[in-house]
């Protein structure tokens, strides 16, 4: 395969798996519906469909180039023989250690977006989603994705674990993350400390003061847990979305965290909700 077939692949939209999503994600929102009146064409769902469709081609472009020039650094660093006794371990083995490393990395690098007065301006795009469902998981800045997504799969990449355990992770985490986002009442009982449900990413899009800053794991709340960073209410959130003036439209959301460095742009300081306040590690938000 040539490197333009490569590029030709990941700028493809996946029309089949955009039906399955649809097939399996709006009946659930209807049958079984956290919010039941919050209609399958709420706010701002058009611009959603948008970020579904056309967000993922720069977001795959440019993980990919990152990641080839970062894994000729790591390849020099890590011997091979560490890459063979990783890869020599059994699938399941490995799908589980790829989750618990990425997800890790996945949450020192969302807790940073949180705590960083720029990089949150990349990050409330995000968080401008008023009303939840599937759709809600692709509203994501290029930024943000790419630099979360390396944060949680260098190092998988690096300690060399079998291309097909970070495939079969890489599936999983793509449901779970529509799943978690959606509006479906389920929290999963006594393995919601175990696995992410919609109750428990539901609560970090909240917008209510004590929810600002909690649950930063994308697949393991008992990452959370240790870090201090869980809260998980009986009740659903009352709101959601953000405080930061975020515009509606894709490509204003695109601008939006570059404005302060456009000649009449906003300082980047001064733009931040009390979402961005840097946290002690552990600290409890009151």
């Amino acid at each position: 395969m040539t490197f333009l077939d490569i590029v030709w692949n990941a700028i493809q939209i996946d029309w089949r798996g955009i039906l399955i999503m649809a097939l399996i994600f709006i009946p659930l929102e209807q049958i079984i519906p956290l919010h039941a009146e919050q209609k399958t064409t709420r706010k701002a769902w058009a611009n959603d469909v948008f970020y579904l469709l056309f967000n993922g081609i720069p977001i795959k472009l440019c993980f990919m180039m990152i990641m080839i020039a970062a894994m000729a650094t790591t390849d020099a660093v890590i011997p091979q023989s560490f890459h063979a006794a990783v890869t020599s371990q059994p699938l399941w083995l490995q799908v589980i250690e790829v989750t618990i490393i990425a997800d890790i990395g996945f949450y020192l690098a969302h807790r940073t977006f949180h705590a960083v007065p720029w990089l949150w301006r990349f990050h409330s795009v995000h968080h401008s989603i008023e009303e939840m469902d599937f759709l809600a998981a692709h509203r994501i800045h290029p930024v943000d994705q790419i630099i979360t997504l390396i944060a949680s799969l260098l190092p998988v990449y690096a300690m060399g674990f079998s291309p097909m355990a970070v495939a079969v992770h890489a599936l999983i985490f793509h449901w779970q993350s529509l799943m978690i986002h959606s509006n479906i009442k389920l929290d999963f009982g006594p393995l919601k400390w175990l696995v992410a449900s919609p109750h428990f990413h539901h609560w970090h899009h909240a917008n209510e003061k004590h929810a600002y800053d909690k649950n930063f794991a994308a697949q393991l709340p008992f990452i959370d847990a240790i870090a201090g960073t869980l809260l998980m209410p009986t009740r659903a959130p009352l709101a959601y979305g953000c405080d930061d003036p975020v515009p509606e439209l894709y490509h204003q959301q695109m601008l939006y965290p570059l404005l302060p460095l456009l000649p009449n742009g906003k300082d980047a300081t001064t733009a931040t909700s009390d979402q961005t306040a840097p946290q002690i590690p552990g600290a409890q938000q009151v």
